[in-house]
């Protein structure tokens, strides 16, 4: 009988390793909080000291450290894979102690404590806590990496059969030092497979499918991971068969599913199991509140606030090119609504004239003051109007002309799921390179991992990086 690679006691210790130092890093961020707030000169702010001693203060620190550790495990903090992702644990960390803050003082407001929790204690101790988790992690895993544990984190993987869904597969984690898994190799399932191994991962051909359970019996595999859904069902249940005798987990790459795929759920229909896509987080009535909530407010501050900038563009413009300052066009929306996309023309009048094309660098038909304003994005700033009415979104995919996506839904696949969502000033596409004449595969790939990810962290992550990241602004 082969024996089990995994080591889930290991796992569990470091885990819990990882838990109690949290707690710990909790408690001295919100203990440094409270330092900074009583013993800094900001002292005099709000509350007396005399009212903040700190021994009188020790309910506040536990109860402060409780509700983050439970911020943090509701936000699956503690997922053994996240032991060696220190930028993905990281990310959970600033988002767990953003909503702990405003968790806290909701609660610090509903109930009466004594002392009063100072709000600005709550605002320092996020910041200290965040510090303190952010570097114990980081320590902890450059000491897990250096060590023997390495292994004993990361799951070996075989892919029965190839197609390009398991090509992604094995390209993501191979480019990944990071990655919880390795592959170790394909079983190939047609003799195409078989007879061309360095075609498809090199030197790690395992062999031929026939001979299943004596690879598996020879290999280190933790995970067995079905790519060529052809395979009959004998074939897949013989497939799961044997992976339960050699205590090894089973995993079927949905290629039936190129979109979405995270939203898949089981589900019983008079005591049937159906496997389909369920509702996306940002299509749940409470997260679709909450995003027209920020898009309200912060288009409204980002239409004053740029409105004294418009005005003086729009006399520049004028100067260097007589005609309207405001661009119009028609783009597509949401559910593929048809409405008028306003920006600060960066063009000459006639630039049209030859047909809508991609803008490019260098781009000839830019007004002087045009190609300053696309670097910086500030062209865009009239769609805060747009986000107002309730056309656009802050972030979202950016829209397009109609007439390009009588096109693209024909030759780009799964284009117009895209449109399940308003439009946005930026996007994930948009911060990571891909606008102007770049792949539109790519960028619809970006479109949809934002949707099927979305969360209010997310929007704000990517409106943060809208303001350092500006590759092809042109």
């Amino acid at each position: 009988m082969r024996s089990k690679r995994t080591y889930p006691r290991t796992q569990n210790y470091l885990l819990s390793l990882v838990f109690l130092g949290d707690a710990l890093m909790c408690y001295f961020g919100l203990t440094l909080g409270y330092l900074i707030r009583v013993k800094s000169p900001i002292r005099k702010i709000g509350i007396e000291p005399v009212t903040l001693n700190f021994e009188n203060y020790q309910p506040v620190l536990l109860l402060g450290t409780i509700f983050l550790i439970i911020t943090y495990c509701t936000i699956k903090l503690y997922d053994t894979k996240l032991l060696l992702r220190p930028h993905r644990a990281a990310t959970l960390i600033l988002r767990g102690t953003f909503f702990w803050f405003l968790a806290f003082l909701g609660f610090s407001l509903a109930f009466r404590f004594e002392p009063s929790i100072s709000r600005l204690f709550a605002a320092l101790s996020s910041f200290t806590c965040v510090s303190a988790m952010i570097c114990w992690r980081y320590l902890f895993y450059y000491g897990i990496s250096k060590s023997s544990f390495r292994d004993r984190l990361t799951q070996n993987v075989a892919i029965i059969g190839w197609n390009t869904d398991a090509e992604r597969l094995v390209e993501a984690i191979d480019k990944d030092g990071n990655h919880p898994y390795k592959v170790i190799g394909i079983i190939a399932t047609t003799p195409e497979e078989a007879s061309n191994p360095r075609q498809f991962l090199g030197e790690r051909l395992l062999g031929d499918f026939k001979n299943l359970t004596e690879i598996l019996q020879k290999q280190p595999v933790d995970i067995v991971a079905v790519a060529d859904l052809n395979l009959n069902s004998e074939q897949i249940l013989a497939t799961v068969d044997t992976c339960e005798r050699l205590y090894i987990q089973f995993k079927i790459v949905p290629s039936f599913f190129q979109i979405f795929v995270s939203s898949l759920n089981m589900q019983t229909i008079s005591g049937v199991p159906i496997l389909g896509v369920e509702s996306l987080p940002i299509s749940h009535i409470a997260n679709q509140y909450l995003k027209r909530a920020v898009d309200i407010t912060g288009g409204l501050v980002g239409f004053l606030g740029s409105l004294p900038f418009m005005l003086v563009a729009a006399l520049i413009i004028k100067k260097q090119s007589p005609g309207p300052f405001i661009y119009r066009q028609t783009r597509t929306g949401l559910d593929g609504k048809l409405f008028t996309i306003y920006k600060l023309r960066s063009m000459r009048i006639d630039a049209e004239k030859d047909g809508n094309n991609w803008t490019v660098a260098n781009d000839p038909r830019r007004l002087p003051f045009g190609a300053f304003m696309r670097k910086w994005n500030l062209d865009e700033l009239p769609q805060f109007w747009n986000v107002i009415i309730g056309d656009m979104s802050l972030v979202g995919p950016r829209p397009e002309r109609p007439e390009l996506i009588t096109k693209f839904e024909h030759e780009i696949p799964h284009y117009n799921p895209r449109h399940v969502v308003r439009p946005g000033i930026t996007g994930w596409a948009q911060v990571n390179g891909l606008r102007g004449n770049t792949s539109l595969v790519d960028r619809i790939k970006y479109d949809l991992y934002y949707i099927e990810n979305w969360s209010i962290w997310f929007d704000i992550q990517i409106m943060l990086l809208t303001f350092i990241k500006r590759d092809n602004a042109y």
